[in-house]
């Protein structure tokens, strides 16, 4: 006898045959989100678009907004950046998977990534993305070439985020695993674990150094050094910091942590990144990674980093997800 209730899974798995999509993503997982957690009189606002695939649109906090978030460039998000192994050669963005979508999605409605899974709950999200490359296949950044033959990659990002960390509550846990595929060969990984693209408001930049315990002015960059970085607006009622125990990398002392002023673009970005250097091959599969991203007013900031780091050397905790 025909099994009646076996027909509509074949069909689906047949049509994602045809139509080239695979079955996973046919499943289509609600990428409009909304997480929250409460810090003093006010919640902390995550929100998550399907314009972004599932990527951060927005964080807000006591009625301002942290992200500018405009193309498909400018969120709270991951990416990363790779050499090709003919010719070893790495120009950023011309072999650049990026999780909210690519150059050409521009401020539309759609992304080129694809979200295959997403789970949400009251104050956390665990999602993973197909990344689209930033560039098309014949698009040039900085007079440089795309090295990517497609759009959309096979690099798959995955993160963690949770509002509140032990005793902090204005502390957001920020996981990022990125999977490199079994088929692809690199001598170099650049793994911008998080990036946050932040309005032109948050015009005052300072690095914390651990050791006084004290903020410190810091030039627009563009550039790296490896001391945690605090944005913050010129009256210190709104800051974001950005921490990572794994900071600084092995082989780069002195990097990590960059900052960047877009005045035409009228926006400001802070990063973490990571770098692997392999003169035969950069691991494939799985690269994980763990970032603090602390919200509140500039004291409040500058004070929950340094319990936080001292917290993380009593209590440490895996890195992998």
């Amino acid at each position: 006898m025909r099994n009646v209730a076996f027909l509509p899974v074949c069909w689906l798995v047949l049509t994602c045959f045809l139509s080239d999509v695979p079955y996973a993503a046919a499943q289509v997982p609600t990428a409009d989100q909304v997480i929250r957690g409460q810090y003093l009189d006010s919640e902390i606002v995550i929100t998550t678009t399907s314009r972004l695939a599932g990527a951060i649109h927005s964080l807000q906090w006591n009625g301002a907004e942290f992200i500018d978030s405009f193309d498909h460039g400018r969120q709270l998000q991951s990416a990363c950046s790779f050499d090709v192994a003919i010719g070893g050669r790495f120009v950023a963005e011309c072999f650049n998977p990026t999780e909210a979508g690519c150059r050409n999605d521009r401020d539309g409605e759609n992304s080129t990534s694809r979200l295959l899974r997403m789970k949400a709950t009251a104050n956390s999200l665990d999602s993973t993305i197909q990344m689209a490359f930033w560039l098309a296949p014949g698009q040039e950044s900085d007079g440089k070439p795309a090295l990517n033959q497609t759009r959309l990659s096979n690099h798959q990002i995955r993160k963690q985020v949770q509002i509140g960390f032990r005793q902090f509550p204005n502390v957001i846990d920020y996981r990022t695993t990125f999977t490199v595929p079994a088929n692809e060969n690199h001598r170099y990984a650049q793994f911008e674990s998080l990036t946050g693209y932040m309005p032109k408001r948050f015009s005052r930049f300072e690095v914390l150094d651990p050791e006084d315990q004290q903020l410190h002015p810091v030039d627009d960059g563009p550039g790296e050094q490896s001391l945690p970085l605090v944005f913050s607006t010129a009256d210190g009622q709104y800051a974001m910091g950005i921490w990572s125990p794994q900071q600084p990398a092995p082989g780069y002392r002195h990097a990590g942590y960059g900052r960047f002023r877009f005045a035409a673009a009228r926006v400001v970005k802070w990063n973490c990144v990571f770098r692997v250097r392999d003169s035969h091959r950069v691991p494939t599969g799985e690269h994980s990674f763990r970032q603090f991203v602390i919200v509140g007013d500039r004291t409040a900031v500058q004070q929950t980093m340094l319990e936080l780091i001292g917290e993380w050397k009593s209590r440490p905790e895996p890195f992998g997800n």
